[in-house]
């Protein structure tokens, strides 16, 4: 414990932990503490932290409408290199952390503060993305963890601090809480806990928020259209919209036809298994579209090389690394690449699926003289592709001469 703190932005959510977290930083460290709450589209209102807040004697408060930054400075990025982690999640806890890190130290910087804290726990990854993030971007700040730190190990015993504290809490609220341990944002929400701590149980049907069942989606389909501009979807069925309208609509849409669910077991940076269920209907749209308009556009070596990129791209967001020297390096790689990445991606929504059936770019590679199987008219000579062929094989065929065979 540091004698030297005399000020510390919290990432406040309003909530129970937090709250607990504000009156213990002040008993604990003798410290003012000044609130920090992001509004990233979790869907609950924010403002009411202040509130909260001011009753815990709180001076300096500061909630944030960071909705747009964080698709266009985050979530965008992230989809111009198809990220997904262990080839199924789509990092939408994980990406959320680089933009609260790098909000926190700029509020201890406006503040003069000693530290900043948070509400992750000691067993999670949050807690890794928080911290790498705000040591890349002011060294000396120092942490408080309370979760690390003190001895309030569940509920009952945060309950029994608030009644002793007088802190106050919505009891009713409290007695309806989620079994789930929960964290929403512009691009998902995540489920963690109660009976998904049985991998082999199923989600109960009555947890997801944001989609209807596949089952209960409706019979028709529905056919959309997102236009992309350098690698980013601008304008959705000839509507040019904001990157958090845009991924907000996308939910929507994507929510209605049951697309997006998602339920896997990770692996968490710090060495455990976790299972966890996601609901991210945009993003689940985002992904093959994007994929589908570079399909046409980028050069076949810089696709590969791009998709060899990624799996390392994913697993630094996933690790907390997005303020990294590397991640920052491969960043500029893939947005180089994005330059010709332009046109229209036409997608089918249907009970939990999604598929591209059109695309089109005036940047396109793809040649129709070249690729028919029809007459070509001399654009393509066939006989090309015998030395071609043995040319590549060389290596083999000599291989096999001496007698290195591969049966």
């Amino acid at each position: 414990m540091s004698a030297s703190i005399n000020k510390v932005v919290l990432a406040y959510s309003g909530g129970l932990d937090t709250s607990v977290i504000v009156k213990w930083l002040q008993e604990t460290y003798q410290c003012e503490v000044v609130t920090f709450t992001a509004d990233i589209g979790q869907g609950e209102e924010v403002e009411p932290a202040r509130a909260k807040a001011e009753a815990l004697g709180v001076k300096e408060i500061y909630i944030d409408d960071l909705r747009e930054e964080f698709v266009r400075d985050f979530v965008f990025p992230m989809f111009r290199a198809n990220t997904i982690y262990e080839g199924e999640y789509l990092l939408g806890t994980s990406i959320a952390r680089p933009l609260i890190a790098k909000r926190l130290i700029e509020i201890a910087n406006e503040t003069g503060a000693d530290a900043i804290s948070h509400g992750a726990t000691g067993k999670g990854n949050d807690q890794v993305r928080f911290e790498l993030g705000a040591y890349a971007l002011k060294p000396g700040i120092q942490v408080i963890a309370p979760w690390r730190e003190w001895d309030l190990t569940s509920r009952e015993t945060l309950m029994a601090y608030c009644e002793k504290n007088n802190i106050p809490v919505d009891y009713t609220k409290a007695k309806k809480k989620s079994p789930y341990s929960m964290d929403a944002n512009l691009l998902h929400i995540s489920y963690e806990g109660g009976i998904l701590e049985d991998p082999w149980a199923e989600a109960e049907e009555d947890m997801w928020r944001w989609s209807v069942s596949p089952e209960n989606a409706p019979d028709k389909p529905e056919y959309i259209e997102l236009t992309y501009k350098n690698g980013d979807p601008v304008a959705l069925n000839g509507e040019e919209m904001s990157p958090a309208t845009l991924l907000a609509t996308l939910n929507k849409l994507g929510g209605a036809h049951g697309i997006g669910r998602l339920d896997i077991v990770e692996n968490r940076y710090v060495g455990m298994k976790s299972r966890g269920c996601y609901e991210t209907p945009g993003g689940t749209i985002l992904l093959p579209a994007h994929r589908a308009i570079e399909s046409i556009t980028l050069d076949r070596e810089v696709a590969h090389l791009k998709d060899s990129f990624m799996a390392k791209y994913a697993e630094l967001i996933y690790n907390g690394y997005w303020w990294s020297p590397e991640r920052k390096m491969i960043q500029t790689a893939i947005d180089e690449s994005q330059a010709w990445v332009n046109g229209d991606v036409r997608l089918k929504l249907y009970k939990g699926s999604v598929t591209v059936v059109g695309r089109r770019s005036d940047n396109s590679l793809f040649d129709e003289k070249v690729a028919t199987f029809e007459d070509d008219a001399g654009a393509y000579n066939q006989k090309d592709a015998e030395g071609f062929i043995k040319l590549n094989a060389l290596r083999m065929r000599i291989a096999a001469q001496k007698g290195r065979t591969m049966l």
